[in-house]
């Protein structure tokens, strides 16, 4: 474990340790367990069903334990763990009032997306602990699946996207086209500033259409059945250390049938060297 009292950096055990300085200094979120309770039971709801809004939400939530939830507290919930219906309504991740921000068009539909760096996307998902819950964001290039960077956080602000960003621009290149849905975090100036001096074009879902990043999305689902909901996290680094061991995991082992059963690893790094030889 880090410890602040030893002559070494605690940047430098963070390096040795294989986690980010984000996830040392980071705090599970403050919530009653209540709340806490309710929450994971909605994140679980929603992995297997994006299209349930507040008001199915509250008739699931009634038909299972035959108590009455108060929609208002479903929205305000749904609103905390930055999580709302694919379909077009409002979107709890929408900019709030005063936010300086710039929406851009959808570019990917009915783009062919077949070549490594064509397109990277990303998102942000609820992670539970037991007591609390953190922030995930992760980079992704659409084509191979592979995940090339990603960071948690105890707050939806822009700052820990933006650091996933510049490490996978730094690690692995520029794409062509970078997708995100219309979150506060990514229709902020800082984070779009980061692409354009890049000469990243910019894609944005349609408004409450997780439809439309559909491939983290997917993601999303397979971290939590077969990493998260499987642990019970004590802390933001064993959040960590699990969910960097998990897409590990996910990129080197994991083939896609999508893929010609190659896994992103494989897809990626062939595919991103053929291209430089060619």
């Amino acid at each position: 474990m880090v410890d602040p009292k030893l002559p070494i950096s605690i940047r430098r055990q963070c390096s040795l340790l294989s986690f980010t300085r984000s996830a040392y200094y980071c705090e599970p979120r403050p919530v009653s367990d209540d709340d806490l309770k309710l929450m994971n039971r909605i994140d679980e709801i929603f992995t297997d069903n994006p299209d349930y809004g507040s008001r199915f939400m509250r008739k699931i939530l009634k038909r299972e334990d035959g108590v009455s939830v108060n929609r208002k507290r479903i929205v305000r919930l749904m609103r905390k763990m930055g999580i709302s219906a694919i379909y077009p309504g409002k979107n709890t991740s929408a900019p709030g009032k005063g936010h300086q921000h710039q929406i851009y068009p959808y570019l990917l539909r009915g783009l062919a997306i077949n070549q490594p760096n064509q397109v990277w996307n990303t998102d942000i998902t609820y992670i539970r602990l037991r007591r609390g819950f953190l922030y995930l964001v992760a980079v992704m290039d659409w084509a191979t699946r592979r995940i090339l960077s990603w960071e948690v956080s105890q707050t939806m602000e822009s700052e820990f996207c933006i650091s996933a960003l510049r490490r996978a621009l730094t690690q692995w290149g520029t794409p062509e086209i970078f997708n995100t849905d219309q979150g506060s975090q990514f229709t902020s100036h800082d984070f779009q500033y980061v692409l354009k001096e890049k000469g990243i074009r910019i894609s944005m879902d349609g408004k409450g259409r997780a439809t439309d990043n559909i491939t983290i999305e997917r993601f999303w689902g397979t971290l939590k059945r077969a990493e998260v909901y499987l642990n019970e996290y004590h802390s933001p680094i064993d959040a960590y250390r699990g969910i960097s061991k998990y897409i590990k995991k996910y990129n080197s082992q994991r083939p896609h049938t999508s893929l010609g059963d190659l896994t992103p690893d494989e897809a990626y790094l062939g595919q991103t060297e053929s291209r430089k030889e060619a």
